[in-house]
């Protein structure tokens, strides 16, 4: 008879715990979602900006250009200047991977919802096709010039012997090592990353303007690009600061500056859409005729 009370007492006591504990839930994901979209309108604030857009070349240029002298003020045995890092193995050697990953859910979760037509989803994703080609092109280009400068060597115990093997493969066969002007693919690769994402991801601050569906998914999806966008921005430049030589990296990003920009506006603008954005969103003037 006395255990009554007390099994009461102890099912009250649950359930106000139970009540508190769904309180403090929705409380947190009220914030993370107050979070979400802040962040959200912030960061395509900032990214849509003219102003950002007309300096990001000039910023990656002087990353590459005057990056390498932060050399002689950091610590050399950072976990960074290591090539077998964590970031630099999952990460860097991946860089394509992870942003066609990112950007292309981005890019089919913007068109999409502002369009609701397969054709135009699809179009505006044959930009992550066109960079792929041209990634490509350019790491073919990259072992050609190794191969066309390099030279076979054996490493010997008094140093290097020279050999007289004519390419690559046959010195690699041989058990020797092919020396030639190795440009920083990585610098090229994480140039191209940033600018890529820069220019799909700026089409966000127009997307939310226009009032279109905005909820959380796209939204998070978005923020997630934005920080593999400042990831990108990061490794760039631990690689200009610990790895391969200064001309190497040069080269690299002005391989990128001075030839790929022509040839991306010439092949996308014969086969995909002009622009990231092109033809998702009302012109004023169509809006006033149509009125």
């Amino acid at each position: 008879m006395e255990r009554g009370p007390v099994v009461g007492a102890g099912r009250g006591a649950g359930a106000r715990i139970r009540a508190l504990l769904g309180g403090l839930v929705r409380v947190l994901l009220w914030v993370a979602s107050a979070l979400l979209y802040f962040g959200s309108e912030q960061a395509a604030r900032l990214l849509g900006s003219p102003c950002l857009r007309r300096l990001y070349h000039a910023w990656l240029a002087a990353v590459v250009i005057f990056g390498p002298l932060l050399q002689f003020h950091v610590n050399p045995r950072t976990i960074f200047a290591s090539h077998g890092n964590f970031f630099n193995i999952k990460f860097v050697n991946s860089a394509w991977g992870w942003t066609c990953t990112f950007l292309g859910g981005f890019v089919l979760l913007v068109v999409f919802l502002a369009t609701r037509r397969v054709a135009v989803t699809a179009r505006h994703l044959s930009r992550l096709v066109v960079g792929a080609a041209v990634w490509r092109g350019a790491g073919r280009a990259f072992l050609l010039i190794e191969d066309l400068t390099g030279s076979c060597f054996e490493p010997l115990p008094q140093g290097l012997l020279l050999h007289e093997l004519p390419d690559r493969r046959s010195c690699l066969a041989a058990g020797h090592q092919w020396r030639g002007y190795t440009v920083s693919s990585h610098t090229f690769l994480l140039t191209f990353c940033c600018l890529l994402m820069a220019e799909e991801a700026a089409v966000f601050a127009k997307y939310l303007a226009h009032g279109l569906p905005a909820g959380a998914p796209l939204r998070l999806v978005f923020l997630l690009n934005v920080l593999l966008l400042g990831l990108w921005n990061f490794l760039l430049l631990c690689t200009v600061i610990y790895f391969h030589q200064y001309t190497h990296k040069v080269v690299g990003i002005c391989g990128y500056l001075c030839l790929v920009p022509h040839l991306w506006q010439l092949v996308s603008s014969a086969l995909v859409s002009r622009e990231p954005g092109h033809g998702l969103f009302p012109h004023p003037n169509s809006i006033h005729k149509h009125n």
